[in-house]
């Protein structure tokens, strides 16, 4: 039958039933856990330490 494919016939298991591009939960947790990782790589770079300038005795 022609039309929208809501994963009946796709017997997932592992992390591919949660990661999976054929199901319409599948597709957002993909991009939940794509967003998820930008958001925790920026606040790492924002809240890193920065770099102190070399103590120089005058």
């Amino acid at each position: 039958m022609a039309g929208h494919d809501a994963g009946t016939q796709h017997q997932f298991t592992g992390i591919a039933k949660y990661f999976n591009s054929y199901t319409i939960t599948g597709r957002r947790n993909c991009v939940l856990a794509t967003y998820a990782s930008l958001l925790a790589i920026g606040i790492f770079f924002k809240l890193k330490p920065k770099k102190q300038p070399a103590v120089t005795d005058k």
